[in-house]
């Protein structure tokens, strides 16, 4: 069975990319964590947006 591909995640407010690949090391975020797997709480390590203002990232 293979993993889904890794996805990366835009913040609408500052243009942050949240990579599933990297993490959020700053936040305590391991690589491989997937977005929805984050906790709520999480926020933008730049700017403080909610996770849910996060949009999908080509």
């Amino acid at each position: 069975m293979s993993q889904a591909p890794w996805k990366k995640y835009l913040c609408s407010t500052c243009g942050t990319v949240y990579d599933e690949a990297e993490g959020d090391a700053d936040s305590g975020i391991a690589p491989g964590t997937r977005f929805e797997d984050l906790p709520e709480d999480w926020i933008c390590p730049v700017c403080g947006t909610a996770k849910a203002g996060f949009e999908p990232y080509a």
